[in-house]
């Protein structure tokens, strides 16, 4: 058997939301859904292959999809459900590598290259026991790409949807990529490709006329790694994401072209409410805040920093209102968004300010305990008897543990 220098696996849980709700209901299967975040959700989180075959996309508002397939069935996000399937797939795959790591909640990497001679199987053999290790853990079907890298194997993932296996050897992967639009390479944006265009490279065999160091001096170490990328030489290794959250954030939708300041500013305290919690579960404080309305006329925006260090969502929903009084117009809000974005340690140094700080400790503990016991917003306040009734949504970055784990916070 001919072993590789390295092989390196994507599997890929295609409509996997979709997928997991026609699972759990048989009379949704073969009929084309739409996920969206609880009954009142009005954009398409994803949908099932056979809403696709409509045209209906990610993203599309539900009005304008139900115009493509009226008969379109509108189905609540289960985030709970999402984490459990995940978690029960990447536990699974340890008969096959230790070497695993979740991409996000319906993707993970596997490194194949120390059981290559254990279990004498070459990539295709290997892509077919993954996809049966899957479905057997999960009821659900997937695609695989592997290569002897982690971009090109996810880029291979998505060539054969739904049920695909693509392997793109090594000593071919830089031809296969050669064509291909840099921007289709995952963590190329479209910023970074208009960077790369304003250089003459538009496709991954172009990447090669400019030196590393134009990337490296533009982006630092990102940028080396993204040259080498184009070329099928991605150098990162599978290793679980266990570094905590650079930002810890939560947004909601609200209903299309909201201008009650009371019902927006409802949802904004919901959301310090929540960002406030998961900093307290997870022992840290921040002090900068960026809040955000998504309007008719684009997104607003600003950064906004407490008096001290905060893990109280009252402090934070008063950063919130007062960006509201200075920032918002009137316009028609669809989405509101809170985001710590200096989470640090919970700093045990009292200072002058420690008081009015932490006035409310006590309350917030005897709050987050009951919470913790009952489950969700148990125990809230008042105005939040008001507040959006949709589900929490799963964000990419989920894990299961720490301070990625927002589901429910």
């Amino acid at each position: 058997m001919n072993t590789w220098q390295r092989m390196i696996c994507l599997w890929d849980g295609n409509a996997f939301f979709a997928a997991i709700a026609q699972m759990d209901n048989p009379t949704l299967r073969g009929r084309p859904i739409a996920i969206t975040n609880g009954m009142k959700g009005t954009a398409i989180i994803t949908c099932s292959y056979e809403a696709r075959a409509y045209g209906i996309t990610t993203g599309m508002r539900l009005r304008e999809a139900r115009k493509l397939c009226p008969e379109l069935i509108q189905v609540p996000s289960q985030p709970e459900r999402y984490a459990e399937v995940s978690t029960a797939i990447m536990d699974a795959l340890q008969v096959v590598s230790p070497d695993t790591a979740r991409f996000s909640v319906d993707e993970g990497f596997i490194d194949l290259t120390r059981v290559q001679r254990l279990h004498r199987m070459d990539a295709y053999g290997f892509g077919r026991w993954i996809k049966r290790v899957i479905f057997d853990a999960s009821g659900l079907l997937c695609s695989v790409g592997i290569s002897g890298d982690k971009t090109t194997a996810k880029y291979a993932a998505k060539l054969q949807k739904p049920d695909g296996l693509t392997v793109i050897e090594p000593d071919v992967a830089e031809a296969r990529l050669a064509d291909v639009p840099v921007t289709d390479l995952c963590g190329i944006s479209d910023g970074i490709g208009a960077f790369l265009a304003a250089r003459g490279v538009h496709r991954c065999g172009q990447m090669k006329n400019i030196p590393i160091s134009a990337l490296a001096q533009r982006f630092g170490n990102p940028g080396r790694r993204l040259w080498l990328m184009a070329q099928a030489k991605d150098p990162e290794p599978v290793m679980e994401d266990t570094r905590p959250a650079k930002t810890i954030g939560h947004g909601k939708v609200v209903p299309p072209d909201t201008r009650s300041r009371e019902l927006i500013e409802t949802y904004l305290m919901h959301m310090a409410e929540k960002v406030g919690r998961r900093l307290r579960r997870n022992v840290l404080e921040a002090q900068t805040f960026s809040i955000g309305l998504r309007t008719d006329l684009g997104t607003i925006g600003a950064k906004a920093r407490s008096v001290t260090p905060t893990d109280d969502g009252a402090a934070i929903y008063a950063l919130a209102r007062g960006f509201l009084s200075s920032r918002w117009d009137g316009q028609g809000v669809s989405q509101v968004q809170i985001n710590a974005l200096d989470p640090r340690p919970r700093s045990q140094q009292a200072d002058l300010f420690a008081e009015g700080a932490h006035a409310n400790a006590p309350l917030n503990t005897a709050i987050d305990e009951i919470n913790a016991r009952f489950g969700g917003f148990t125990v809230h306040r008042a105005p939040l008897l008001a507040r959006s009734e949709t589900p929490d949504v799963i964000a990419p970055s989920w894990q299961p543990g720490g301070s990625r784990d927002s589901i429910g916070h």
